[in-house]
């Protein structure tokens, strides 16, 4: 990206190795025609993630994708096995392992380990987003829920036309709208609108300042024009996964050749292996941007029913020393809530007293020592009636 972009490191940046209204494209759309302005802002968006991800991603991330490969490859490639592309015994169905006459036990012993490794994978997968990115769990269960909900519904609209959508009518397609209004509704209407939401009130809170510039510097810096983008595609790439997974399975007796279905699978893998790095970086990104303020993703009207108030939360207090009287780096906002620096050495991050630092995942001090007198004192007596002894 080097010859795409230039940007300058701001030493107040929060640890970020670079901030998005830093940089500048070498070139821009806009001078060849106004209209094309939103393409430079998306490529703006675009480079500036990505010299987040290749300076912030790392083992935890690469083993998701590895995982994902893995387990879309042991779970639908043949290897040479033959009970894909065979078709198997389509009179034997279910996956109760306690039905002797169960499907899933008429496989293959090497096609049944393979199988088991991919939902192993799957686990996986789902278990290291789970861990990595709490405030996001709630948001990543919704969009599982919906990407199973898409899958279904192609794998509905297959049962009664194998090849589907061709030939088939109006009433076929019926799996296919259900389950992408499903994935619809909890993708954008829940999560697009929590993410979006939780940004603002934490921009708002965090970010108030007299000078209207900083805080229009502040908004560009948690732009999510590129994650909006991000979104639709994961939503494209999982119809074509699953149409393609699906299509395979159900028409590979009426191909007319076996190439074509191979050409379907690979499709699948393909379309999988890019809605799972998508998946990461939508849960991700959110993470990386308010980790270390919130402590979780929600929408305005979801923290109205949960009892909290919302509404911009400026600084009302800025920490004193108790013995010397001095300003310290700790803030209190109105919400009663106090933001300190990290007290790791070289890092920049900050948040919510005794929270996880977003930056180097310390835990950030509930205590400050003080640059005049050296005094080490708790930080709630910074606030308050501070008195020199």
């Amino acid at each position: 990206m080097e010859g795409e972009i230039s940007s300058t490191k701001d030493e107040d940046s929060e640890g970020y190795s670079v901030r998005l209204s830093e940089i500048e494209l070498n070139y821009k759309l806009s001078e060849i025609n106004e209209k094309l302005g939103f393409m430079d802002e998306i490529r703006r968006g675009f480079s500036f993630q990505v010299s987040l991800i290749m300076d912030r991603w790392g083992a935890r991330e690469i083993i998701v994708i590895a995982l994902a490969t893995l387990a879309f490859v042991m779970g639908s490639w043949d290897l040479g096995i033959g009970e894909l592309s065979g078709g198997g015994d389509y009179n034997r169905v279910g996956i109760n392992i306690t039905d002797g006459d169960s499907g899933f036990l008429h496989i293959s012993d090497l096609t049944l380990m393979l199988s088991l490794l991919s939902i192993i994978c799957w686990l996986g997968i789902i278990i290291l987003l789970w861990s990595e990115y709490p405030i996001m769990r709630e948001n990543l269960a919704y969009l599982l829920i919906g990407s199973f909900a898409v899958q279904y519904g192609y794998i509905i609209s297959h049962v009664s036309n194998p090849l589907f959508p061709f030939g088939g009518s109006f009433k076929e397609w019926r799996g296919v709208i259900i389950g992408n209004i499903v994935l619809f509704f909890l993708a954008v209407i829940v999560v697009h609108r929590a993410v979006r939401e939780t940004r603002d009130i934490h921009v708002q809170e965090r970010h108030a300042h007299p000078d209207p510039r900083v805080v229009a510097k502040a908004w560009e810096d948690h732009s999510l024009k590129v994650w909006d983008w991000e979104m639709g595609v994961l939503i494209f790439a999982l119809n074509i996964m699953s149409w393609a997974g699906s299509h395979a399975i159900a028409s590979r007796m009426n191909l007319p050749s076996e190439n074509l279905n191979s050409l379907l699978i690979l499709l699948y893998i393909i379309s999988g292996i890019l809605s799972v790095a998508l998946l990461l970086i939508i849960v991700w990104f959110p993470h990386f941007m308010l980790g270390g303020a919130e402590d979780r993703i929600q929408s305005v009207r979801a923290r109205e029913v949960a009892g909290e108030a919302i509404g911009i939360q400026p600084i009302v207090e800025q920490g004193k020393c108790p013995i010397c009287s001095i300003e310290t780096a700790a803030k209190k906002y109105a919400s009663g809530k106090i933001e300190v620096p990290c007290s790791k050495s070289g890092c920049e991050g900050k948040g919510w007293i005794g929270s996880m630092c977003v930056v180097c995942e310390d835990i950030l001090p509930t205590r400050l020592v003080c640059k005049r007198c050296d005094s080490n004192t708790t930080i709630d007596n910074h606030f308050g009636n501070v008195e020199t002894w």
